[in-house]
């Protein structure tokens, strides 16, 4: 009895396998970046003991077959979830799922999985309507608590935790509300045609600080729609990398970008173009350390364009046209007020876009500066685009952003 459980089980998983065309192309249509969690802004890990958790996701592309990728990265153990399932998302700011829509995600044909600490995995592909721009809702439950999580800090989108299992629940009621994404790294689509993705690798404009909550505003999601209105470029998808406080060359929230770069970038299935935007935090880190002489404000600039060159280098090494993308204006913020220094930073911001401007550095350069500054006081953002903090653009100021980036780099395969 057992050797005929053990055979059905088996071709159960060659049948389920056989169903999937064997011409698919796998790319991402979403993306986030992993990070290890930051006290106290993560819950103990006890609150996901018998929980069920809702994420919700903006897709950019979409396709008829779909697979998640799930990360344990920064996990000090094995990670175990019991079950999860997809749906479409009824509205972006609700947990409310369309039940027509729900499919259980499986791992080598099982409901549930176990992934050690530092992996990655790759789910079954499910057969799923995936339309271009929608909402999917991806619902974890875990019957035991993981520790400690791999997490997305700030993801303006939120996610939604109750006790028991509620993974096909149309709505999770009285939820305990958390704007952060949890072991959830990507969505893949699955299609006959290949598809092109560019990535947008940056700290937390790109990760879209103070755009809405719920709102899908931020400047790789505005770049996304604009793909999708343009006939040469509905296949290209936009995977968002960026984290908030990143730097450059140094850990801070999130390992340093030349140190993400091959996992967050790199290995992104269907990545072709990278739009890079980093380099202010490392600027504004220096302004707090107090009083700074111009050797060390020299210095950095030479770090930080070493840097560049070595992203530059690697991108096109793996094949991918990287795109350079000039540091926004900074003025009236904390970093450019800090100790008296300002002109002497900003001076540095200065020097740090001119070298992405000159030609044969990047491939292209989308000039974010020049979009967003006001031109009366260039230092600073036009008011319609400043969020207030001076540090970050409004929802304004990131449509501004995307539209500045030439849609015919992408036309091309």
């Amino acid at each position: 009895m057992k050797r005929l459980a053990l055979l059905f089980l088996s071709f159960t998983l060659t049948a389920a396998a056989q169903s999937v065309p064997a011409n698919l192309h796998w790319s991402g249509s979403w993306a986030t970046a992993p990070m290890q969690p930051i006290p106290p802004d993560v819950p103990p890990s006890s609150i996901f003991e018998n929980a069920t958790l809702r994420q919700i996701v903006h897709l950019s592309t979409g396709g008829d077959y779909l697979r998640i990728r799930l990360s344990n990265v920064f996990g000090a153990g094995p990670m175990h979830i019991a079950a999860i399932h997809i749906a479409e998302a009824v509205d972006p700011a609700s947990s409310q799922i369309d039940t027509a829509t729900d499919a259980e995600v499986t791992f080598d044909g099982r409901p549930d999985a176990t992934i050690p600490a530092g992996a990655a995995y790759v789910s079954d592909p499910i057969k799923f309507d995936a339309k271009p721009m929608s909402n999917l809702a991806i619902t974890f439950y875990f019957d035991q608590p993981p520790a400690p999580e791999t997490y997305h800090d700030n993801s303006n989108q939120t996610s939604y935790l109750v006790h028991g299992n509620h993974v096909s629940s149309p709505l999770l009621s009285d939820a305990i509300t958390i704007d952060h994404w949890f072991w959830l790294t990507g969505v893949e689509v699955g299609r006959p045609d290949r598809d092109r993705c560019v990535v947008a690798f940056g700290d937390s404009i790109t990760d879209g600080w103070q755009s809405t909550v719920n709102g899908n505003n931020r400047w790789p999601d505005d770049l996304a729609a604009r793909l999708q209105v343009n006939p040469g470029t509905r296949s290209v998808c936009v995977l968002n990398e960026g984290i908030g406080g990143n730097r450059v060359l140094l850990d801070g929230t999130g390992p340093a970008a030349v140190a993400r770069l091959d996992r967050d970038v790199l290995s992104e299935p269907g990545a072709k173009y990278v739009i890079l935007l980093e380099g202010i935090n490392d600027i504004g880190h220096l302004a707090r350390e107090g009083q700074v002489s111009q050797a060390d404000i020299d210095t950095l600039a030479a770090h930080l364009i070493g840097a560049y060159q070595q992203i530059i280098d690697a991108a096109h090494s793996s094949g991918l046209k990287i795109i350079g993308a000039t540091l926004t204006p900074f003025g009236g913020s904390g970093y450019y007020t800090a100790h008296g220094q300002g002109a002497q930073f900003e001076a540095l911001r200065q020097k740090v876009n001119a070298w992405i401007r000159q030609p044969e550095h990047f491939d292209a350069v989308a000039d974010f500066d020049k979009a967003t500054r006001d031109p009366a006081d260039p230092v600073r953002f036009l008011p319609a685009y400043d969020s207030g903090d001076h540090l970050h653009p409004n929802p304004a100021g990131y449509k501004a952003m995307a539209a500045v980036i030439n849609l015919q780099w992408f036309e091309s395969r």
